[in-house]
């Protein structure tokens, strides 16, 4: 017998989910509209809670793939622009020089004692992790792991590991860094706005938290990558890792061309306009939790691009395109951390790169439009997943049974003492990843309820925020609901079975540690608890 495939599991769910409408009760909350951190969010008034008419979800069940694409069209829309965008990268193979340069130059660190003791690739992944753990805790990284995954997993199997090693690179290593949640404002700040707590308070033993998560997940993924190095069979993907085996395995000599002239075309197109931003925007505003930094980002942009596209361009064509890629990379965190871009913004951005990096290439429009749809084919499987998995959510709003789940766990939780009333919060929201995936959606959904709980039974506010951001992190790592899991996994082309296979170990032992760390907001006097 074989595993469903992960649009037969989807689908499963989506029965599921219909059947649920049948066996609950219906039931809403009424809806009112507040203001947090200068945004309006609908929340929902916590006694207002009343039964409304059966609404059973039959024929329904087919349209929900239908439905579950209205719901879900920017993640969609950005992995079929970031499909297309990164085929025609590839085409050019400058990633795959510029892994393979990577792997020739960290191999020489080897000589030094405190590098061969560590062992360099270990220090790569650690070093990856802790920077996209930052990104999770800093503003919720989660989305844009996405346009990630394409590189570190061609990256990691070039150096001797699998696709669930490049995959927890990125992916995992900003969920950990999302459960941590130093200074995000779609969760954190929305969470203890609603609570009624100064803005970030409580950060010091948040802190704690975080550094402990990570010794934790990194740990666990350095011991799993350890293992595929000594023996590559032992993957759980080392079948399916054959197609990155395949496309990236050219020795480095073979790839790098020497520059064309119309290299230098995208270099003075891609200078132009960077320098009339720079001019237009000369002082940029960036935004680190409660501190916002003032300095000229933009100009300082424009002046690295400017000497550093020179050198590369001069070099080879490959290696232009791969500064082209680590550029959009800077300025994509520019634009989240500075401007508050969305999906919209950051897909617009990698297809300027896709664009620029064909002209780089010499390709001519056609030739580029023929790569992009190409790409665009390529990654089809992950949105039309995503689409569907939307559709377990549309079944469960439509057959008018959340809110009855939410009102009967919050009337289960009365009655009792502030550690066990704690812990059903944890779970209760670790759980709730498996119906709601978006943290922003949770924090404006769920705050107010278990904020009236807390206060009824004199539970520290600040505690029931920590519930509330650990038990969002977790789980969201391996439920086939999330658009955004889904969507990394086609696109590293791992089988979800084989993921859940991997990881439910390991959300489990983080999702205790995260338990644990949530005993001391109730039993020891901390600082904004």
């Amino acid at each position: 017998m074989k595993f469903p495939h992960t649009y037969v599991i989807v689908f499963f769910v989506i029965l599921i989910a219909a059947v649920t409408t049948w066996l609950v009760p219906a039931g809403e909350f009424n809806r009112q509209t507040i203001e947090t951190n200068g945004n309006k969010r609908v929340i929902i008034q916590t006694d207002s809670y009343h039964q409304v008419t059966q609404q059973p979800q039959t024929w329904e069940i087919f349209s929900a793939f239908y439905k579950g694409f209205v719901r879900s069209p920017k993640i969609i829309v950005f992995i079929l622009i970031l499909g297309g965008a990164f085929w025609i990268l590839n085409e050019s193979k400058a990633i795959d020089a510029g892994v393979l340069a990577f792997l020739q130059r960290s191999k020489k660190l080897e000589k030094y004692w405190i590098f061969k003791k560590l062992g360099v690739n270990n220090i790569i992944i650690t070093l990856v992790m802790l920077m996209f753990s930052f990104f999770g805790a800093i503003f919720g990284m989660s989305e844009e792991t996405i346009a990630f995954v394409i590189i570190f997993v061609p990256l990691a199997v070039s150096m001797g590991y699998d696709s669930i090693v490049g995959v927890c690179m990125c992916f995992i290593g900003a969920g950990i860094g999302f459960a941590g949640c130093l200074l995000n404002p779609f969760t954190l700040g929305i969470a203890q706005e609603i609570a009624g707590l100064p803005l970030f308070s409580g950060i010091e033993y948040r802190l704690v938290i975080w550094i402990v998560v990570n010794i934790v997940g990194i740990g666990y993924v350095l011991r799993y990558a350890a293992k595929v190095k000594h023996n590559p069979e032992k993957s759980l993907v080392y079948q399916e890792d054959e197609y990155w085996r395949k496309h990236h395995s050219q020795a480095f000599d073979n790839l790098r061309q020497a520059s064309l002239k119309k290299t230098w075309l995208a270099y003075f197109m891609v200078l132009a306009a960077s320098i009339i931003y720079a001019i237009m925007m000369p002082m940029n505003s960036i935004k680190v939790g409660p501190t916002t930094l003032h300095m000229p980002l933009l100009p300082i942009l424009s002046l690295f691009f400017a000497f550093f596209g020179y050198i590369t361009a001069k070099k080879s064509m490959q290696y232009f395109i791969l500064n082209l890629l680590l550029f959009t990379i800077a300025y994509l965190m520019v634009g989240v951390m500075g401007f508050d871009w969305s999906l919209l913004e950051i897909a617009a951005l990698f297809f300027a790169m896709a664009m620029f990096s064909g002209i780089a290439m010499g390709k001519g429009p056609n030739d580029i439009t023929k790569l992009f749809v190409a790409g665009a084919k390529d990654i089809l499987s992950a949105a039309l997943v995503v689409g569907l998995a939307g559709g377990i959510i549309v079944i469960l709003e439509d057959g008018k049974v959340i809110d009855t789940i939410l009102h009967g766990i919050s009337q289960s939780m009365m009655g009792l003492g502030n550690t066990a009333t704690l812990s059903l919060m944890y779970l209760f929201q670790s759980g709730l990843n498996m119906i709601i995936t978006s943290g922003t959606a949770k924090a404006a959904l769920i705050m107010p309820i278990l904020r009236d709980i807390s206060e009824m039974i004199g539970l520290s506010k600040q505690a029931t925020v920590t519930a509330f951001h650990i038990g969002d992190g977790f789980t969201n790592l391996i439920t086939p609901t999330s658009g955004v899991l889904i969507g990394v996994l086609e696109i590293a082309r791992i089988p979800f079975n084989k993921w859940f296979k991997w990881a439910w170990k390991l959300i489990l032992i983080l999702t205790i540690v995260g338990f644990i760390m949530l005993i001391p907001t109730v039993t020891m006097k901390l600082n904004g608890f």
